[in-house]
C-alpha cells in the first residue's frame, strides 16, 4: 500500500492537539487522569479554588517548566533541545486551555457519557503520542526527562519510566490527601490505573498503523539542532 506523506513537524502539532483533546475527555469524565497529569491537575483542582485564573494549562506548563530545569541542572547543560521544551510547555498549556473550554458544554451528570468520554480521552492521548514519537521537535518535558535522566543514570527507559509514573501517581495521592482530605482522591482513581495498564499497548497499536500509513518525513533541515 502506498504510503502518504507526513512531515515530521506537522506531526508535533498533530499529536499536541489529540494529547491535549483526549486530556480533556478525560477531565470530563472524573474517573482519574494519567499519572504523568496528575500532579498537575491536583494542584489545578485546589489553586483554581483560591485563584480562578489559575488554569488546568497554567498548571501543566508550571510543572513542565519547573522539570526543564530540575533536568538541565542534573544533566548540567541547556541546549535548543531544552530551551524548545519552554516552548512546548506553555503551547500545551494554553491549547489544552483551549479544548477544554471548547468541550465544557459536554454534560457531566451522566454515567455513560463519562464513560464514552472516559474512552474517547484514551484512545486520543494514545493517538497523539504515537504522532509525537515521529517528531525530532521537543515534546512534552515528562518525555525528554524520562529520556534524559535515564541515560544519565544509566537505567533503561522502561525502568526509568515506571518509577517515574510511580512517583507522579504517589506525589499526587499526598497532594490529593493535603489538599481535600485523608482518603479523598482527586485526579487519581481507578482510570489512572487503567491508564497506566492499557496505555502503551494502545499506543503500540497506533505506532503501528501510523508505519502502515504514514512515511514522515522532515519539512524542514532542523533536526541537527535537537
Amino acid at each position: 500500500m502506498k504510503k502518504f506523506t507526513f512531515f515530521a513537524e506537522a506531526a508535533y502539532f498533530v499529536g499536541l492537539l489529540l494529547i491535549c483533546i483526549g486530556a480533556s475527555f478525560m477531565t470530563i469524565a472524573d474517573f482519574g487522569v494519567s499519572t504523568v497529569m496528575a500532579p498537575a491537575y491536583t494542584l489545578y483542582l485546589k489553586l483554581s479554588q483560591i485563584w480562578p485564573w489559575f488554569t488546568l494549562g497554567t498548571s501543566e506548563y508550571a510543572l513542565q517548566i519547573a522539570l526543564v530545569i530540575i533536568m538541565a541542572i542534573v544533566m548540567r547543560k541547556m541546549n535548543i533541545a531544552y530551551c524548545f521544551c519552554f516552548f512546548t510547555a506553555v503551547f500545551y498549556g494554553k491549547l489544552l486551555d483551549l479544548t477544554r473550554f471548547s468541550m465544557s458544554w459536554i454534560p457531566t451528570g451522566v454515567m455513560w457519557i463519562r464513560v464514552v468520554c472516559y474512552i474517547l480521552g484514551l484512545i486520543f492521548c494514545a493517538a497523539g503520542v504515537a504522532f509525537v514519537f515521529n517528531t525530532y521537535l521537543s515534546p512534552e518535558v515528562y518525555e525528554m526527562f524520562v529520556k534524559e535522566l535515564s541515560g544519565r543514570f544509566g537505567i533503561k527507559i522502561p525502568v526509568f519510566k515506571t518509577g517515574f509514573d510511580c512517583v507522579f501517581a504517589a506525589t499526587a495521592i499526598i497532594m490529593s490527601f493535603v489538599f481535600f482530605g485523608f482518603g479523598k482522591f482527586r485526579g487519581v482513581n481507578v482510570g489512572t490505573v487503567i491508564c497506566a495498564l492499557v496505555n502503551g499497548s494502545i499506543i503500540g497499536w497506533f505506532s503501528d498503523l501510523y508505519d502502515r500509513i504514514f512515511d514522515f518525513k522532515d519539512g524542514l533541515k532542523l533536526r541537527s539542532f535537537f
